[in-house]
């Protein structure tokens, strides 16, 4: 019937095959290992984790402009730069137009020459701000009275 065969193992095979070869097999010795990571169970008490400290979640939210930072794109502002006068470099206050607001930063456009604070001259007279500088500030509006083109009789 049927017969049971008995598996060999692997040490098993090598000794046989070893010994036909003529090779002798030298004894196994363990080398001294040294551990890196030891993984360890996680600790469940709460008194340990106390001592390394609380972990308390960082954000770097940005904050909203205020009020008196709220550009819009065709606003009309001031600009404390270098700019051109009467055929002359001078540094103040010259009038611009927003033309652009990011999250950061206010893109402002002038009709004179604008200079950087190292010479150069900037070619398309546009300068960027952060929104919350002391060297942009919000023109107030003037209120302008339009006489009507057709009077009323």
């Amino acid at each position: 019937m049927a017969a049971k065969i008995k598996a060999k193992t692997k040490t098993v095979v090598q000794a046989k095959s070893n010994a036909k070869s003529g090779i002798k097999e030298k004894p196994r010795v363990p080398e001294n290992v040294r551990v890196v990571h030891k993984i360890s169970a996680p600790h469940a008490n709460a008194e340990e984790r106390k001592t390394k400290g609380l972990r308390i979640p960082q954000y770097a939210y940005m904050k909203a402009p205020g009020l008196g930072h709220d550009f819009q794109v065709g606003d009309t502002v001031e600009v404390y730069c270098d700019h051109e006068k009467n055929k002359e470099r001078v540094r103040g206050w010259i009038r611009g137009i927003v033309v652009q607001v990011d999250n950061k930063m206010v893109a402002v456009q002038f009709r004179s020459n604008v200079f950087l604070t190292d010479g150069w001259m900037v070619p398309d007279r546009i300068l960027w701000y952060p929104l919350n500088s002391e060297h942009i500030r919000a023109v107030a509006k003037k209120s302008v009275k339009r006489e009507k083109a057709i009077p009323d009789y």
